[in-house]
């Protein structure tokens, strides 16, 4: 595949996720502090049921083109982009298996305000890192677009 059309899949994905990550920091990771201890289970059940098929397939293709990007950039993109652009990604999946996930394991058990507050705290992060991404992207890809 060219290696600016990879380029444009990874920002187009990142920037999916940047957009999906903020409104699920600001808005529904707090809103589920809300819903009630009679209905949380069922809530957080249909939550994980239903974002994992809008999450999981442009992560993927994150990944991928990001990895992609080690071996086949752009000629004009620096090796330390595809290098901190892969390293965020893995940062990212590492925090989502290491840490949401398993905040939404416990939370799937009944509203735990413990695990609820780690998971809003935590996913800070994420929403950081995916932020840098798709700012480090979007300025490459306005060097790229400037050639």
């Amino acid at each position: 595949m060219n290696a600016n059309v990879t380029f444009l899949i990874q920002l187009l994905a990142t920037w999916y996720m940047v957009g999906l990550i903020w409104m699920v920091q600001i808005v529904h990771y707090p809103l589920m502090g809300r819903v009630g201890e009679e209905t949380f289970t069922r809530y957080e059940t249909e939550h994980s049921r239903k974002i994992t098929p809008i999450v999981a397939a442009p992560m993927l293709v994150e990944l991928v083109t990001a990895a992609w990007m080690l071996f086949a950039p752009p000629p004009s993109l620096p090796r330390w982009v595809a290098v901190a652009g892969l390293t965020l990604v893995v940062l990212i999946w590492l925090s989502t298996a290491f840490v949401q996930v398993p905040c939404h394991q416990r939370l799937a058990a009944g509203f735990d305000a413990a695990a609820h507050q780690t998971l809003v705290r935590s996913n800070w992060l994420r929403t950081a890192m995916w932020t840098v991404r798709g700012v480090l992207l979007a300025y490459f890809a306005a060097r790229l677009l400037n050639r």
